[in-house]
């Protein structure tokens, strides 16, 4: 590593060293960034799954990204009880406005698909039951928030407004509003994987946080199938994740410089990091990323554009750049990679008609080697 990357280094584990430890577990695991319903985390999880089980489990996979639309619009949209019960009505009654607020057709479709039984795997009427009930637990809790385009993904500057559960309950056996919604297609992955035993599959997670999607994977069954290593800049990040789940193997590491020989992983996915690095930084990154990977990558972007060329914008020890969807493209090819970019708006669009996201700048990247 050159001495600039190595300053670099230095000034993003200080950006991030500056939190206390409690603050981290819980940052990126809650509101729009939730990743039982955001929806890069749940492609991460399938990411996994299609490789873990090719051709299978398509038909539950559509049914949680239309769950996670469904659901953040929702928390974007049914504020209080009473727009709750407005729009249950109307949904009830197959009308596409709930006194004044409209409703996409997604969800009206959703709510007209329920209760489903793909493949075996009875999803229940959801919609019913969070738009239907209430209790003081959910008129506690604060509703989502879109943030804004200057706050997105910048060091943290205040605690998030709510925590994710450590451990779900299942929503099929304990009927409580909201967070138990959230939970529910964990406890149906759960169930579909109980009985599989796949040849198990190497898996890297640099950036993995606090085990902030690792616990998810945990949560869902996914993690017993998978030989999983996470590995993060930020000491007390490890430290966190390690807290969590001490079975399980966490590593302090450096994306500049990936303790692991060539393509001693399968599979590697990692969360919002290429845009925080220097131009320098995203070039190191994504060689390292694809040395040491075999197989396949999965890479989520929260700042990437159609445009000619990076736009970069250092703050202080930290970047939150605009990424070149071409020039980004162009990395990975150089490296033995062909990708296929998800813009996940347009994905969304097409996957399941939802017309809108918090966020128009995310794109995703499926790599694989050639």
């Amino acid at each position: 590593m050159n001495d600039a990357l190595r300053l670099e280094s230095e000034q993003l584990v200080r950006s991030w060293a500056q939190y206390d430890a409690s603050f981290l577990r819980d940052y990126l695991v809650a509101d729009v960034e939730d990743p039982r319903l955001n929806i890069q985390s749940i492609l991460s999880r399938h990411f996994l799954l299609a490789e873990l089980f090719p051709g299978r489990f398509a038909e539950l996979m559509l049914h949680e990204l239309r769950f996670a639309t469904v659901m953040n619009w929702l928390n974007r949209h049914a504020v209080g009880s009473e727009e709750r019960g407005a729009i249950l009505h109307a949904l009830r009654h197959r009308a596409d406005n709930a006194e004044g607020q409209p409703i996409p057709h997604f969800v009206t479709q959703t709510f007209a698909a329920l209760p489903a039984n793909p493949a075996g795997f009875f999803i229940p009427n959801y919609l019913a039951h969070y738009l239907g009930e209430e209790s003081r637990e959910s008129q506690m809790m604060s509703v989502d928030e879109d943030p804004s385009e200057n706050s997105l993904h910048e060091p943290p500057d205040r605690a998030p407004s709510s925590e994710a559960d450590m451990q779900p309950t299942s929503w099929l056996r304990h009927n409580q509003p909201r967070r138990e919604e959230r939970d529910l297609f964990l406890a149906l992955w759960r169930e579909a994987l109980a009985g599989e035993s796949p040849q198990p599959v190497s898996v890297l997670e640099p950036a993995c946080g606090s085990a902030n999607d690792y616990r998810f994977l945990v949560a869902g069954g996914i993690a017993r199938l998978i030989e999983y290593t996470g590995f993060d800049l930020c000491e007390k990040n490890v430290a966190n994740a390690r807290a969590l789940f001490p079975d399980a193997r966490f590593e302090t590491g450096n994306v500049f410089d990936i303790a692991a020989p060539d393509q001693s992983c399968d599979l590697c996915f990692t969360h919002d990091l290429l845009e925080h690095l220097s131009s320098a930084g995203l070039e190191r990154a994504v060689q390292e990323l694809c040395r040491v990977t075999r197989h396949g990558l999965c890479v989520h972007f929260f700042r990437m554009d159609e445009i000619a060329d990076h736009v970069v914008r250092p703050i202080g020890d930290y970047h939150v750049n605009t990424l070149s969807l071409a020039r980004t493209d162009a990395l990975f090819v150089r490296h033995g990679f062909a990708v296929q970019p998800l813009h996940v708006g347009s994905y969304l669009r097409q996957r399941v008609g939802c017309q809108e996201t918090h966020n128009p700048n995310a794109y995703s990247f499926l790599a694989f080697r050639l």
